[in-house]
């Protein structure tokens, strides 16, 4: 898959060396969520190529993908930012990010899948607090089903130790 528009002349050495080092999984924001959301006991896969682009959070369940977007790169309306130099490109680039993003929300609904979206500038406990929110409704209404992947008997009973 070739690119839409050809890449725009770097203007200094040191800035193309930045971006270019930019990492694309695993970034902060994402491991502080990750973290908190572990230390509250939820369990859930990373970045699953499973899944229309490849989630940063996934609880397989309850069916909800969370993504952690970066405010530059995702164009978000609170700190959303445009360079200066080559702006046109800049421009068109970022609004195929958020198109894309888009579109990896559809398919994901397409797949009954609830997608949430988690800002970089969010705080972390509340950014837990909404992905906990939306993970407990989606249980509550999704049934666990007899058998399937995951589940576990409940034991209602201790076992029955017998004395002899």
């Amino acid at each position: 898959m070739g690119r839409k528009s050809p890449l725009p002349v770097p203007l200094d050495a040191a800035t193309s060396a930045r971006l270019r080092r930019q990492p694309r999984t695993s970034t902060k924001p994402e491991l502080l969520l990750r973290r908190e959301l572990h230390r509250r006991g939820l369990r859930f896969r990373i970045h699953d190529a499973r899944l229309p682009g490849r989630p940063d959070v996934v609880f397989t369940r309850a069916r909800l993908a969370v993504f952690v977007d970066g405010c530059f790169w995702h164009r978000c309306p609170e700190h959303g930012t445009l360079p200066r130099n080559n702006r046109d490109w800049w421009q068109a680039k970022l609004d195929r990010n958020v198109a894309r993003d888009r579109a990896k929300d559809a398919a994901l609904a397409d797949l009954s899948w609830t997608v949430l979206h988690v800002w970089e500038h969010e705080a972390t406990a509340a950014a837990a607090d909404r992905v906990e929110a939306q993970w407990r409704r989606l249980l509550a209404v999704t049934p666990r089903a007899a058998g399937s992947a995951g589940s576990r008997p409940v034991r209602t009973t201790p076992p029955d130790r017998g004395t002899g």
